[in-house]
């Protein structure tokens, strides 16, 4: 019998556990767990792991993973899934993106059993999970007022998380070098794949950016023969070669003429700046065409600010990457 083992307990191939972890203790003395979800299909199939909440101000991707153990759609026909809702419980809890430590804990893989709290999270990680999935899910937002329009972000250099990201079939697959002492770089050194999904705003709900998380799941199942049905993409998915910002020449309060998810065309107007008094407005073009992927929705802009991040499709034959698995 195909027997899913975790921290010593067993799953069977039909049910589920939840799997505690103890990651540290408050000086209060209140205990720091990190509960993991185990679904598992009736069938043999792969393992796919679905993280949560590594920057712990990150809501979207924690409701994603929240929505579908709660409607019941994450447990698959064939497979397993192991679903964490949220990775940074400290960071959960305080509202912030790091951990108490300082230390952004996507930064700090593959960790270390003895080393700062972050690293310690990490070697959880890397060491009792990581190890046991096939492929993975890191959901993401942006940053502090950064809209990102859905996206999944794979390095096109490994033709198989290309492939995953296809699955997931989001309005954009952006190419997306691995991060030096992420967990997506770390699960790659061991032979595991895992694609990150970005989506709306830190601390700010966007139930586009949750539905399309939640729909891009179900269809990566799908492919990969875990469950029978998903719902069919909402968007052909556009796959950008190559990213740019667009970043405030002047200071003031900038006034958005764009959305998310927007075509621009060269040289288009995408707003103003002014300053808070009346007396000065300026244009703001752009220099050349691209899709809206991310916006700086703070209206109070320093020069060198982001107002934008522009993504551009492959345009020729020689642009494409092959895939290799």
């Amino acid at each position: 019998m195909d027997i899913f083992e975790m921290k010593g307990q067993r799953v069977k191939p039909g049910d589920s556990a939840v799997i505690s972890f103890r990651i540290a203790r408050l000086p209060t003395h209140t205990q720091i767990d990190l509960p993991v979800y185990i679904f598992r299909g009736a069938e043999a199939g792969p393992v796919l792991l679905l993280t949560a909440g590594l920057h712990g101000n990150e809501i979207n991707g924690i409701e994603i993973v929240r929505k579908m153990i709660s409607e019941g759609s994450v447990k698959p026909s064939r497979g397993t899934v192991v679903a964490i809702p949220i990775v940074n419980i400290y960071g959960f809890l305080q509202s912030e993106r790091y951990l108490p430590d300082g230390k952004d804990l996507n930064r700090s893989f593959p960790g270390s059993q003895t080393g700062s709290l972050a690293q310690r999270v990490a070697w959880v990680l890397m060491n009792e999970i990581i190890p046991k999935i096939d492929f993975g899910i890191d959901f993401h937002t942006g940053g502090a007022s950064l809209s990102n329009f859905p996206q999944i972000r794979c390095d096109f250099e490994y033709g198989l998380n290309l492939d995953l990201a296809k699955m997931f079939a989001p309005p954009f697959i952006m190419n997306s070098a691995m991060i030096n002492k992420s967990l997506r770089r770390a699960a790659h050194r061991i032979g595991k794949h895992i694609v990150v999904y970005e989506g709306g705003e830190s601390l700010r709900f966007d139930d586009f950016a949750i539905s399309e998380g939640v729909s891009g799941t179900l269809r990566m199942m799908k492919a990969l023969q875990m469950i029978d049905d998903a719902p069919q993409p909402a968007f052909r998915p556009k796959i950008l070669s190559a990213t740019t910002w667009i970043r405030a020449r002047y200071a003031g309060i900038f006034h958005t003429l764009i959305q998310p998810g927007d075509i621009l065309k060269r040289n288009q107007l995408i707003g103003t700046i002014t300053d808070p008094f009346g007396e000065t407005t300026y244009p703001i073009k752009t220099r050349e065409g691209g899709h809206v992927i991310c916006l700086n929705n703070m209206p109070v802009l320093n020069a060198g600010d982001a107002i934008a991040h522009i993504g551009k499709e492959k345009q020729t034959a020689s642009a494409q990457h092959s895939l290799k698995t």
